[in-house]
């Protein structure tokens, strides 16, 4: 197998894999539809190739050398978790509402993406297992998971405007968001152990 193709496989694996990002984008395409949901997608992917391209050029040891600001990154990662559980939560269910929640922005995005241990995880796995130090493997890399990340991330937010269509009655719609906000609020309290 090629370097750049044992990246994409990487890259695939730890995009398209269930997390917080994700989760967000399947309600966003369930709740707001797909090309609403895009800024979110756009925004996630932006941050994940900023989070990886910083870690590659040496934060992952900022953070070793200031071990409170991963201890800040971390409650802050639950604290924006448990944010976005309670905005699905409290969802009325009613699409078309003139009480609805905005789709998730592109900034919400890209800050679910820094607030992410699974992020963080895939960035220094990612940056170890490719680059070991050279920049131009760095590079390549973030060219390569950039497009597959958007797809990943694009991926559960058309999954979400599939299901819109069998969630017509407002009562489905914040069965789902109750759900998804149920995965959210598990996530963080595992990150609390």
């Amino acid at each position: 197998m090629s370097l750049s193709l044992s990246m994409a496989a990487f890259a695939l694996a730890a995009s398209i894999s269930p997390g917080p990002v994700n989760i967000v984008a399947l309600g966003s395409g369930a709740r707001h539809g797909l090309r609403a949901s895009l800024a979110h997608v756009a925004g996630a992917t932006l941050g994940f190739c900023l989070l990886l391209v910083l870690v590659g050029l040496g934060l992952h040891e900022l953070l070793l050398r200031w071990p409170l600001l991963g201890v800040l990154l971390h409650g802050g990662g639950i604290a924006f978790l448990l944010y976005m559980a309670w905005k699905l939560a409290r969802d009325d269910g009613r699409l078309g509402s003139d009480h609805a929640q905005p789709a998730p922005s592109a900034w919400q995005g890209a800050a679910m993406q820094w607030l992410n241990p699974k992020a963080w995880l895939a960035a220094v796995a990612g940056v170890g297992a490719y680059t070991g130090g050279d920049q131009q493997l760095l590079w390549l890399f973030t060219w390569i998971y950039g497009p597959i990340c958007f797809v990943s991330v694009a991926s559960w937010a058309w999954a979400g405007s599939v299901i819109r269509q069998c969630l017509g009655n407002p009562r489905r719609m914040r069965l789902l968001n109750r759900g998804l906000a149920l995965l959210l609020v598990g996530s963080a309290v595992y990150l609390l152990r």
